[in-house]
């Protein structure tokens, strides 16, 4: 079957209402309206599609023409649902209220028509979401960095963008998790399993145990005998006290929730779930069981050994257990929860290189090399500098700029060299807008992100990165566009 797209005609839009008097609004509905054009107009949208579209038929090699339009349509409000909501930085549940009540939106997304209005839900928005795998979106990104800087009119810019010049930094994406406390590990793990053994006695499936209730009530209070007891003058001994109590219900939970497991596992037949929703509960509390004895471990030494955890081996969320412990001695954040994220942006503010790291990412002096390889291999040759902080200085780095015909703006860390390089000009410009690079990431992490990030899991992190490096690089474009088309205007006057 070919996988070409089927063209078709989409439901015929409602004109936009025409607003006056918001000028915040009147903004957002011209970047909006923008990257419509740009969609439409620099053919990305539709290599898109039919890179996911050829995925598809050979998944599927009996998909019927009806089946194939079905799909294009979908793909089609994928996108365009993953841009206007990653703009936004709203949740699936905020995102699909504002869907239904927004013409702008519904009209940018393709669900608007004469007729009857019909908004994707959240499950749908969550479905959207994870269409595409993370290269993929990653792709989409370069071929839209590469049509501003090669064929700008495509995407209604007057010039086009400058790849030459790099300013490249680090930061933290923070996990959405607590304060990792040892022993408030265990009240997790609790509340969790006895959660899940309420759903199942909900079914009728039940072993002779006191109410789940209890559990949670108990621990609750031990919690804060816990908390209390660091105020005692004999902190430690009431600390290790309270926790033996703890860890011996924890104890008891676990036994409790691996016959609970496996009387679902067994008898999942028998409730109103389909074997679906059953391996969704089965998968929580196969994933809690399995981290719990670490926890239990870690907090025992911890406690009561009183000994240190190394940070590769410290378990810091039963949720996210791919979060690290970063030192970043900075006001405010002398130590962070997350990963580690490199990024470099263009002079103009565009995101042309982001790598997040899922183990302790290697210092910064060591990042640098491979931002320049990621670089070349989707741009080709074309940087002529980069500027970095001091952070990122080193011998082998210099050399490799060197050897690459790159300008080195690296700040260099010897106080007399940098004397010495601040008498260039060229230098002296670089830096200064380097230190630029630091807004461009709370930009890119406050407003396209969310601080802190709430998508659970790495690879899950990870392509919510990809898809707001586009959003912000369509965002971008958009109000180069604006400026640069009343710049034209104005001249034109």
């Amino acid at each position: 079957m070919s996988s070409r797209i089927i063209p078709f005609q989409l439901p015929l839009p409602p004109t936009l209402p025409t607003i006056e008097g918001n000028v915040d609004y009147r903004l957002f509905r011209d970047q909006l309206l923008f990257i419509d054009q740009q969609l439409k107009t620099s053919g990305l949208e539709t290599q898109f599609i039919q890179t996911d579209l050829e995925r598809c038929l050979k998944a599927n090699p009996k998909t019927s023409p009806r089946q194939q339009q079905n799909h294009q349509l979908h793909a089609t409000r994928a996108l365009r649902c993953n841009i206007a909501r990653t703009l936004l930085n709203e949740d699936y549940r905020g995102f699909a209220a504002r869907l239904a009540d927004s013409s702008l939106l519904q009209y940018f997304c393709a669900v608007s028509t004469l007729a009857c209005v019909t908004v994707p839900a959240k499950s749908t928005l969550q479905r959207y979401f994870v269409w595409w795998p993370e290269a993929e979106v990653r792709q989409l990104v370069q071929q839209l960095i590469q049509s501003a800087a090669q064929q700008p009119k495509k995407l209604q810019l007057q010039e086009a963008l400058d790849l030459e010049l790099c300013f490249l930094d680090t930061t933290c994406v923070a996990a959405n998790i607590h304060y990792p406390v040892d022993w408030v590990l265990l009240r997790d793990a609790t509340r969790t399993l006895m959660k899940a053994i309420l759903l199942i006695r909900q079914q009728g499936l039940k072993h002779r145990m006191e109410p789940p209730e209890q559990f949670l009530s108990r621990m609750n209070r031990l919690c804060i005998q816990m908390n209390q007891a660091r105020s005692k003058p004999t902190t430690r001994r009431n600390a290790k006290s309270v926790f033996r109590k703890i860890d011996g219900l924890v104890g008891t939970v676990r036994r409790h929730a691996k016959r609970y497991r496996d009387l679902l596992d067994q008898q999942s037949a028998q409730t109103q779930w389909t074997r679906a929703q059953a391996e969704q509960v089965l998968r929580r509390m196969d994933h809690v069981l399995e981290l719990l004895p670490k926890a239990r471990k870690q907090a025992r030494q911890r406690i009561i050994s009183g000994q240190p955890v190394e940070s590769k081996d410290k378990l810091l969320s039963l949720y996210e257990p791919e979060a690290r412990v970063i030192v970043r001695h900075k006001a405010g954040a002398e130590v962070e929860f997350g990963n580690t994220l490199v990024l470099g942006e263009t002079e103009q503010g565009l995101i042309i290189d982001w790598h997040l790291f899922e183990e302790s990412a290697p210092a910064d002096a060591r990042l640098v090399v491979g931002s320049l390889n990621r670089i070349e291999q989707a741009f080709g040759p074309v940087l002529k500098a980069l500027g970095t902080d001091r952070g990122f200085d080193s011998q082998s780095n210099q050399s490799a700029l060197q050897k690459r015909d790159i300008y080195n703006a690296l700040c260099p860390r010897d106080p007399q060299q940098l004397k010495k390089r601040n008498r260039s000009w060229k230098f002296k410009r670089l830096q200064k807008r380097r230190s630029q690079i630091e807004p461009r990431i709370a930009i890119l992490k406050n407003n396209f992100l969310g601080q802190p990030l709430r998508s659970k899991g790495f690879k899950r992190r990870n392509l919510s990165l990809s898809w707001a490096v586009l959003t912000h690089n369509f965002w971008i474009i958009a109000r180069l566009a604006l400026v640069q088309a009343a710049e034209a205007q104005r001249k034109a006057a």
